[in-house]
């Protein structure tokens, strides 16, 4: 794949981070070669890092950190052997960002995870936001904000595999242990997940085996995977976050909601994008059908993770975990 190529695949889901669409045609149409993009997207993550060492104001200083955030968890998405910097990059800046913007968010880590809890401390209910194959808590600070904005607290959090974690722990196919050890460390009476990508599996997964989870919301999550439909892309990154091929294979093989489906007592969205092309993601309808208490909200213009129809979805999503954190009835999604 050329890099005109691999910049036009990572458009939507770029913009949908929150970086300014013009800056990434800036710095993607320098690049000759997929090679490239690392290095290019960690210098604009460095560009940003200074911006905020020469702002006048904390507020300026911490907005500049979160964009250098977002850019250096772009830099992951195009294999290169800085990743793993790219990733510690991103975590740091996004801690240095929470540090001066919300001096009450607090890190919360512990084994096979690692993230944020932002919000009041009498929130409803605290929100879990759970990454996919490669993406990470920095990737959806915009969701973040949606869900603070309606009263909740979030924990947006890297599991095995994800984010920081990637270069030191491999994917579990029992995710629900994860969520169970976050609770632990939360405190939260009530606990609400979103799940984007692979991570609206791991969500759905946790929700039917965690009984503690009173809300939850799928974006673009797989209802199974088959390994000979997935495109050779899908299957060299989930070999690298699996711990080899082999490992990813068994991985996928147990990737399969059918049975769990009908577990999840909790409110259930399932949001699916209609122009989403990587097999497997565009089944949601069945989950929502299985599960108890379950509502399906399809997008036909959407791609994965429709970075390119926020308005269409992510005030639903908000909605519904707000109110069913609150326990009052939600409006419809459709």
């Amino acid at each position: 794949m050329s890099a005109v190529e691999f910049a036009a695949a990572q458009w939507t889901r770029a913009t949908g981070t929150g970086v300014d669409p013009h800056e990434y045609r800036r710095v993607t149409d320098g690049l000759a070669s997929v090679a490239d993009w690392g290095p290019a997207f960690l210098r604009t993550g460095h560009g940003y890092v200074r911006r905020a060492q020469d702002a006048g104001s904390s507020r300026s200083a911490g907005e500049y950190l979160l964009t250098a955030a977002r850019w250096f968890h772009l830099a992951t998405l195009a294999p290169h052997p800085e990743a793993h910097r790219a990733a510690v990059e991103a975590d740091r800046a996004l801690g240095r960002a929470l540090t001066v913007l919300e001096p009450g968010a607090r890190r919360v880590s512990g084994e096979g995870f690692t993230g944020w809890l932002r919000g009041p401390a009498d929130a409803p209910g605290t929100v879990v936001v759970v990454p996919g194959l490669d993406s990470a808590k920095e990737e959806f600070l915009d969701l973040v904000s949606a869900l603070l904005a309606r009263g909740l607290a979030v924990f947006a959090m890297d599991g095995p595999g994800q984010g920081v974690l990637a270069a030191t722990t491999t994917f579990v196919p029992d995710y629900e242990r994860i969520v169970g050890r976050a609770v632990d460390a939360l405190g939260a009476a009530r606990i609400g997940l979103v799940g984007l990508s692979l991570g609206g599996y791991f969500a759905a997964r946790a929700a039917a085996l965690e009984p503690r989870v009173t809300a939850v919301a799928t974006v673009s999550g797989p209802f199974r995977l088959d390994w000979a439909e997935l495109p050779p892309p899908v299957r060299d990154i989930m070999a690298r976050r699996a711990g080899g091929a082999d490992a990813a294979r068994e991985f996928v093989r147990q990737v399969d909601l059918a049975a769990l489906a009908p577990r999840i007592a909790a409110p259930l969205l399932v949001v699916d994008g209609g122009r989403d092309v990587i097999p497997g993601v565009t089944n949601g309808e069945r989950l929502a059908r299985l599960a108890p208490h379950g509502s399906y909200l399809s997008v036909p213009h959407g791609d994965h993770l429709l970075g390119n129809a926020r308005p269409d979805w992510l005030p639903h999503v908000g909605d519904h975990l707000a109110h069913a954190l609150r326990g009052t009835p939600a409006p419809a999604a459709g």
